[in-house]
């Protein structure tokens, strides 16, 4: 786990660039403290940070290939590369190293481009192919790796944090109006957007090509597709148990300390288990606040005790909370207002000290239909034979019901489309909610216009297999696993994830929605394959997924630094304050629970401050 800048220019690269190339990699020091290179020609700079994980002595980057003229710099794990060696051995290449690297080196030596569908791993890869003029680009098939990057004139910059792109010499800090509105829709940017209007993101299992004096080209390599298949439960349960051993196994490749995330809850408890049959001395680390209803920890605790592995906990308080708010901001890039976001970086913080790879349960709801509201489809199953127009009838009668009585909410959602109703796992401001909030509010930023490309791909799928789809495509890659890489990476600690593997997914895209949503529960035969080596509470116990205490303490111990941090913004080019702290007085008052919006709002603010006005130093802090 690392962090990268490069730069690419089809006029000669000046010395003043490469001095600026250093500047912004020392942006992300933080995602490899233990060694740094570069490498410059006339068109090409890399610049490489290391988070020390797999040979030690020998994973020096960049990496220039003493067999072809590439020098590559990259930054995950390929967890089948010992495999991947070998077979290239056997095709007559000879190695150096026992890295990942130079295995990269030879497959794309040998295949091509196409050498990227040979690897199972987690990845943003970037190939300088100098004897052909040409830079490649490679980011893994479920975005767990970032990979940002901008055109500016004849340059291309790419890096593996925004922040770094922001610090190249006369970075446009323009928000983008459209970002700006979808983020108050899913409480985050959806890509390849970001906040800013010139900065992307490669998509997941894309290719990223710039050949010199010619324009950018990006395409995929990997499509995610569900195709449910019907066999036995037997056979079944013995393909997730077996592919999901296998991919902790690979997960825990490391010649530093691995440790695990246990919150108590299914996913992570899994992986745990699993973890602990391999290295039965893993340490576990779990977060949580001193506000009932609001802590796994003693869940937690349980569960470690029952697989006889060590918990470290840690409580995190209001105080705590609030001082590091800004700096927690900041690690994110841009604003994405998960309150979970908070917890994890400070169970990242704790695990670093003990730890240097983490192992975590990400992506099991997504693979395996894990999120309660995967549900409401079935429960609304009555409404399918409804006609038309009688539906718009009683959405409308509906409509003029007070807010909390019983039946409202399902009448609505029972005669909206789902392509109307479900935009993924957030959806915080409703679209004539977002005008209030907004100064420039414009109706034609809809969020349809991001989902709409999503449901036309899964248009044959049942209505809960369209939302996984449309999760993966948004949630996953745009929250979890942003929040996931930089919190950990924020403490210089590398995250791994299991179930985003190319393997778990060929058996999860396999269930059919009772093998997912059966038993009344969610992830179904997930369950079911583990129930041997779990505990009973685990098998049925329901998702909470970092619960953070922002309801309570927005009434509270968050409001006066709340208020504080809304009259003082300088954002009011973009957001109505009075609005915002109207939405505040009103959950202060108990007229109903506003904290996400109140949430999303402040997140906004509080980025705003720290990436326009370095209100707090942090960049420098950082550096």
């Amino acid at each position: 786990m690392c962090g990268f800048v490069w730069c690419f220019k089809d006029t000669p690269i000046t010395d003043r660039i490469r001095e600026n190339i250093k500047e912004m990699s020392d942006c992300i020091i933080h995602r490899g403290p233990d060694q740094d290179g570069f490498y410059s020609d006339e068109t090409m700079c890399l610049s490489f940070k290391r988070l020390s994980i797999i040979e030690l002595e020998n994973g020096r980057q960049p990496y220039s290939w003493d067999k072809a003229d590439y020098h590559v710099i990259f930054n995950g794990e390929i967890y089948n590369y010992l495999e991947l060696q070998a077979m290239m051995i056997e095709k007559g290449y000879t190695f150096n190293t026992n890295t990942e690297i130079e295995v990269i080196c030879a497959l794309y030596n040998h295949f091509g481009e196409d050498f990227v569908k040979y690897l199972r791993g987690m990845f943003a890869i970037n190939i300088w192919d100098k004897a052909n003029g040409t830079y490649m680009g490679f980011r893994d098939p479920f975005g767990i790796k970032p990979f940002y990057y901008v055109q500016d004139g004849d340059l291309v910059y790419g890096a593996s944090e925004m922040k770094s792109l922001m610090a190249r010499d006369n970075a446009k800090k323009e928000i983008k109006s459209e970002s700006l509105h979808n983020y108050l829709s899913f409480q985050y940017v959806p890509e390849p957007d970001t906040i800013f209007s010139d900065v992307k993101l490669l998509p997941p299992g894309h290719i990223f090509k710039k050949k010199l004096g010619e324009p950018i080209e990006i395409k995929p390599y990997n499509i995610i597709e569900f195709a449910p298949v019907k066999t036995t439960e037997e056979e079944k349960l013995k393909k997730i148990r077996r592919v999901l051993e296998d991919s902790v196994e690979k997960h825990m490749l490391s010649d530093v300390p691995v440790g695990s995330f246990l919150s108590g809850g299914v996913d992570s408890t899994i992986v745990t288990a699993i973890a602990s049959k391999i290295k039965p001395d893993i340490k576990t680390f779990t977060v949580g606040f001193e506000v009932n209803g609001y802590s796994e920890i003693e869940l937690a605790k349980d569960t470690a005790k029952f697989l006889n592995v060590e918990n470290i906990h840690r409580f995190v308080t209001a105080e705590e909370f609030m001082r590091e708010v800004p700096r927690i901001i900041y690690h994110l890039d841009g604003p994405v207002a998960d309150p979970a976001a908070i917890p994890l970086f400070f169970i990242s913080e704790e695990a670093r000290k003990h730890v240097t790879v983490i192992l975590s349960g990400e992506g099991a709801d997504e693979m395996f239909g894990g999120y309660t509201i995967y549900h409401e489809p079935l429960s609304l199953n009555g409404f399918k034979n409804v006609p038309g127009p009688l539906k718009k009838a009683l959405k409308g009668l509906a409509s003029v019901v007070p807010e909390g009585v019983k039946g409202k909410s399902f009448i609505e959602r029972g005669c909206t489309p789902i392509e109307e109703r479900f935009i993924g796992n957030a959806n915080i401001f409703k679209q004539e909610e977002k005008a209030a909030m907004l100064k420039n509010y414009n109706s034609k930023y809809h969020f349809r216009n991001v989902t709409d490309k999503y449901y036309d791909f899964a248009k044959n799928y049942d209505d809960t297999t369209k939302m996984q789809y449309v999760d993966i495509n948004t949630w996953l890659k745009g929250d979890i696993l942003v929040k996931g890489d930089r919190c950990t990476m924020g403490n210089s600690l590398e995250l791994r994830v299991p179930f985003l593997d190319k393997e778990v997914f060929e058996v999860a895209r396999t269930l059919t929605i009772d093998e997912k949503m059966g038993d009344n529960t969610t992830k179904c035969y997930l369950r079911r394959a583990f129930a041997d080596i779990l505990p009973k509470e685990a098998t049925g116990r329901k998702k909470l997924g970092y619960p953070v205490p922002i309801r309570v303490w927005l009434k509270n111990e968050l409001y006066d630094w709340a208020v504080k941090n809304i009259k003082e913004s300088t954002a009011d080019e973009y957001i109505n304050k009075d609005a915002v702290l109207k939405l505040l007085e009103d959950h202060k008052a108990g007229k109903g629970d506003y904290s996400r919006k109140i949430w999303t709002m402040l997140v906004f603010i509080i980025w705003y401050e720290v990436y326009f006005n370095d209100s707090l130093g942090l960049k420098k802090k950082d550096n």
